[in-house]
C-alpha cells in the first residue's frame, strides 16, 4: 500500500524519470477491477492526457501526483506503479497504462483497491486529496508538538486506540496500518491501547517517534514490505510487519505477535508495548 514513505519515494523517482516526457496514449481500465477507482469515465483519460508533457511529480500524504499542466493524475492506496523501458515486460492485466512518445511507459495495477484519478487541476473536489494537501506533513516543521497535541488531545479521540488515532479518518494523511507498526513500537505503545491512558510524556514520545521513524523510512526509500517505481523493495527494514511476525523482538527477544484489529493486522511486542499501564 502507498503510505507516506512510499509516496515520497515514488514522487521523487517519477520526477527524475518521466518529467518532460510526452504522453502518446493512455489505456485505462484495460482489465476491469471492482475496486479500481477512476474519476469520471476512464475511457476519456486518453483524450485528457495524450499529447501532454509531465511537468513534475509530488507527494501528498499517501498519494502520488503527476502534473500535466491542465490535468493531474493521482495514484492512491493500493496502486502499484512501475516504469518500463519498453513493452516487453508489461503485465497482461493492468488498470492504467500511460505510454510516452519514446516508447517508455508507466503501468499501474490494483491488487485490493486503489485510486487512479485524472482531475482537472483547478476542479478537484476529493476530500481525501484536499486534506492531504492542506494538512502539514509529519516531515514538515509545522508538524510540531502543539499541532500533534491538538489532534491527539481532542475529546473525540480519547476513547479510541492508538492505531485508530494514527491510521483512521485521515487525521494524519499518509499514515496507514503499515507505518504505524514501527511508529508505535518506537514509542513503546500497544496498538490497542486507549489514547486517554497515554500521559503527556508518552504523547511527546509518540510525536517524536512519528517524525523520526517516517524520516528514516523516507531516507531509505520506503519499507522493505513495499516496492518502488522499478519494482525494488524499499531499504527500510521493518521491525514489525508480516516479514518479522514470529521472530524475536529486536529490543528484548520476545516473540513478535500478530492480531487482527480494525480491519487489518497489528504486530507488536507484548513486553516492549504492554497493553495495560
Amino acid at each position: 500500500m502507498i503510505e507516506l514513505p512510499e509516496a515520497v519515494t515514488l514522487a521523487t523517482q517519477l520526477d527524475k524519470t518521466v518529467k518532460g516526457r510526452r504522453v502518446a496514449t493512455v489505456v485505462a481500465n484495460h482489465s476491469p477491477h471492482k475496486w479500481a477507482w477512476f474519476h469520471g469515465d476512464p475511457q476519456t483519460y486518453d483524450k485528457r492526457l495524450s499529447g501532454r508533457c509531465v511537468t513534475g511529480a509530488t507527494a501528498h500524504g499517501g498519494m502520488v501526483q503527476l502534473d500535466f499542466g491542465l490535468h493531474l493524475l493521482v495514484y492512491a492506496e493500493g496502486v502499484s506503479v512501475r516504469f518500463h523501458q519498453d513493452d516487453s515486460k508489461l503485465p497482461k492485466k493492468h488498470q492504467l497504462l500511460v505510454t510516452f512518445d519514446d516508447g517508455t511507459s508507466l503501468c499501474s495495477t490494483v491488487s485490493m483497491y486503489g485510486g487512479l484519478w485524472c482531475w482537472e487541476a483547478k476542479a478537484v473536489e476529493n476530500p481525501y486529496y484536499q486534506q492531504a494537501c492542506e494538512k502539514p506533513s509529519p516531515l514538515a516543521e509545522a508538524f510540531d508538538g502543539k499541532y500533534f497535541n491538538s489532534i491527539a488531545g481532542a475529546p473525540d479521540v480519547q476513547a479510541k486506540s492508538a492505531k485508530a488515532l494514527l491510521a483512521t479518518e485521515q487525521r494524519f494523511p499518509g499514515l496507514g496500518n503499515g507505518v504505524v507498526q514501527d511508529i508505535l513500537f518506537a514509542a513503546g505503545i500497544h496498538p490497542r491501547r486507549k489514547v486517554n491512558t497515554c500521559g503527556t510524556a508518552e504523547r511527546r514520545k509518540l510525536h517524536r517517534a512519528i517524525r523520526r521513524v517516517l524520516a528514516d523510512m523516507v531516507k531509505r526509500g520506503g519499507r522493505d514490505t513495499e516496492k518502488d517505481l522499478f519494482g525494488q523493495p524499499g531499504g527500510y527494514v521493518t521491525k514489525l510487519s508480516r516479514l518479522t511476525v514470529g521472530e524475536a523482538c529486536p529490543k528484548c527477544g520476545t516473540v513478535i505477535q500478530k492480531q487482527n484489529y480494525l480491519g487489518g493486522s497489528v504486530y507488536f511486542c507484548e513486553t516492549c508495548q504492554p497493553l495495560e499501564q
